[in-house]
């Protein structure tokens, strides 16, 4: 059978309804506080969001300075193609890692054959999808925190014998620093809230590839199902505002510290 075969996705969510319809039948009283199956998406959810940031991060680093700091012919398709995601349907970029990195595509057939390594229908291939959709959102946030940086700071250090490793280290990215955070958590709160590209890539599997947005789709489709629905949004929520408000915080408190306002 196809990994990527509708009969395969239906398999998966027949068995994932009929364990959310056991869970539903519980008393009223005792629906109030979270069932196993919802620790578990939400577990899985975190997992997701941390490895596709932890993923993106050099990457994005990369890209951020290529685009602040340099000028080569077909810059402007470069950064168009950086933040293509932002624009495309998700489910147009989950089609293509499908076609790219499924078990019967180019990279995804390699990969397995060579490494062992799968994406298709894997946790690890939700984590991709979500770094892929999220990684735009962190490059933009360190590209503009970089331009920021003043150049002449950097070539006094490399006039004093400074090498451009040291240099970046001490003195760029310690001023870029609340650019780098803000992306970080920018594509954290976005990989948490990914629902397109990653049930076209990695499906609906319950305990595998099932995130918060998922479940809540799917709580959504099930007769009685809409107080697990809310909960999950409500926890959604939660996360994305507390992201946020986080990032706002250590920006500042960074900020302040580079400016030597520091309390």
């Amino acid at each position: 059978m196809k990994w990527n075969s509708p009969v395969y996705s239906n398999k998966y969510n027949g068995a994932v309804n009929r364990r959310i319809q056991s869970g539903l039948h519980q008393p009223r009283r005792a629906r109030i506080a979270m069932t196993a199956e919802e620790w578990e998406v939400l577990q899985l959810s975190l997992k997701v969001a941390f490895f596709s940031v932890g993923v993106s991060l050099p990457v994005a680093l990369g890209v951020a300075h290529i685009l602040a700091r340099r000028e080569f012919p077909g810059k402007s398709v470069f950064d168009a193609f950086v933040h293509l995601p932002l624009v495309l349907p998700p489910v147009v970029v989950g089609y293509f890692l499908l076609l790219l990195l499924g078990r019967r595509g180019p990279l995804g057939q390699l990969l397995d054959e060579y490494f062992g390594i799968v994406f298709s229908f894997r946790w690890s291939g939700a984590a991709l999808a979500c770094a892929v959709m999220g990684f735009p959102l962190m490059v933009r946030a360190m590209r503009l925190s970089l331009e920021a940086v003043d150049e002449r700071l950097e070539a006094a250090a490399r006039t004093l014998g400074a090498r451009r490793a040291r240099v970046f280290l001490t003195i760029t990215l310690p001023l870029m620093l609340p650019g780098v955070i803000t992306g970080m958590v920018l594509s954290f709160a976005r990989s948490l809230g990914e629902f397109g590209a990653t049930i076209t890539f990695v499906s609906n599997i319950p305990g595998e590839t099932r995130t918060l947005p998922l479940a809540i789709y799917t709580y959504t489709q099930v007769p009685g199902g809409d107080a697990n629905a809310m909960r999950l949004s409500i926890i959604s929520v939660v996360f994305s505002v507390a992201a946020l408000v986080f990032s706002e915080i250590l920006a500042r408190r960074s900020l302040r510290r580079t400016r030597g306002k520091d309390d």
